[in-house]
């Protein structure tokens, strides 16, 4: 049978020979006594990455992010993000249900962010108002399709948090991303927020992991929390080491799914469903409104013939390039997709 060329998400990778032996090969110790020397590596690399003074391993993207956000924002106060925001929809709600965290959305406007109308939704300490606490930012932004939040955006955003005294928190599932394709330093990007998440298995290619990023007062109040979520891990030393070796060998090499997802793009943009200038890192959105294919027929039809697609919504697709999506997959991925539409 054809192997399948699987374009869901850059979730689906499998740990390379090379990681596998360095996860056999890792020095591990018990991490809730903070004793395992591979996590505490990790974790001290990744602060340093960022600028910031520590780091926390967390199991999950959405575990880190639930984290930072109960670190910046207490129960019953406000966390500000746009309505598409990764953080408020895709996190089975548990900014509230776990945090008691109440939130409101600046409308979605594909990853742009209008700094004016996110400064006018802050809301101070006031009677019988909710008062906001923390800004959200994701980067890259998921649902624009990847694309990368300007830095002069983000220090406008800084600037309009810090005049109202709040805290901003990045989303940094896939920064590695915007860091590749626009070349700002992960240390810029750290020194703009309070809390950042930034996730090991989405394009790095780890099996798993995610880590909290923020100050060393910061990062011990974390670590209680991801105790008291069921986040606390023995000897993970074994998944940190794939953390390692991807950050060590994985990163650079992101600007081939970046080429790769321009190229199918361009192969789709004769059919109306994509426009090749927005893609910019490896995410490829498809706008099927105006096929006569909706997005899970295309999914399915395509999974017959042996790729898959993400469906989205009802007339929206999406194709993610990723570490196991080489030039051969990606043709046959373009041959199958062009043909279907």
């Amino acid at each position: 049978m054809t192997q399948l060329v699987d374009l869901r998400s850059d979730t689906v990778t499998k740990p390379t020979a090379a990681m596998r032996a360095a996860m056999a090969s890792a020095e591990v110790g018990d991490d809730v006594y903070a004793e395992d020397p591979t996590v505490n590596a990790l974790e001290r690399k990744v602060a340093a990455m960022f600028g910031h003074e520590a780091a926390l391993f967390a199991p999950t993207g959405s575990m880190a992010n639930q984290i930072a956000l109960q670190l910046v924002v207490p129960p019953a106060q406000e966390l500000l993000c746009d309505a598409n925001a990764h953080v408020v929809t895709y996190e089975i709600g548990a900014a509230a249900a776990i945090g008691g965290i109440s939130s409101r959305t600046w409308p979605f406007a594909g990853g742009l962010i209008d700094v004016d109308q996110v400064t006018a939704m802050i809301r101070p300490d006031g009677y019988h108002a909710v008062p906001t606490r923390a800004l959200a930012v994701e980067q890259t932004h998921n649902m624009a399709g990847g694309v990368v939040i300007g830095l002069d955006t983000l220090r406008s955003l800084r600037e309009v948090a810090d005049t109202a005294g709040i805290a901003m928190h990045c989303d940094g599932a896939r920064i590695w991303h915007a860091h590749i394709a626009d070349g700002v330093p992960l240390a810029t990007y750290g020194a703009l927020f309070d809390t950042l998440s930034v996730c090991l298995s989405k394009g790095l290619g780890a099996p798993v992991g995610s880590l909290v990023v923020g100050s060393a007062e910061k990062i011990a109040k974390a670590r209680w929390i991801r105790k008291r979520m069921g986040g606390g891990m023995r000897q993970a030393g074994i998944l940190a080491a794939a953390g390692v070796h991807a950050l060590d060998n994985h990163l650079e090499r992101l600007v081939e799914d970046h080429v790769r997802a321009r190229r199918l793009a361009e192969a789709l943009a004769a059919y109306g469903v994509v426009d090749p200038d927005r893609v910019r890192t490896n995410l490829v959105i498809l706008d099927l409104a105006k096929t006569a294919l909706d997005a899970p027929t295309l999914a399915a039809r395509a999974r017959e013939q042996g790729v898959l697609v993400s469906a989205l919504g009802p007339r929206t697709g999406r194709l993610i390039t990723h570490l196991d999506i080489d030039d051969a997959a990606l043709d046959r991925a373009i041959e199958v997709v062009t043909g279907l539409l």
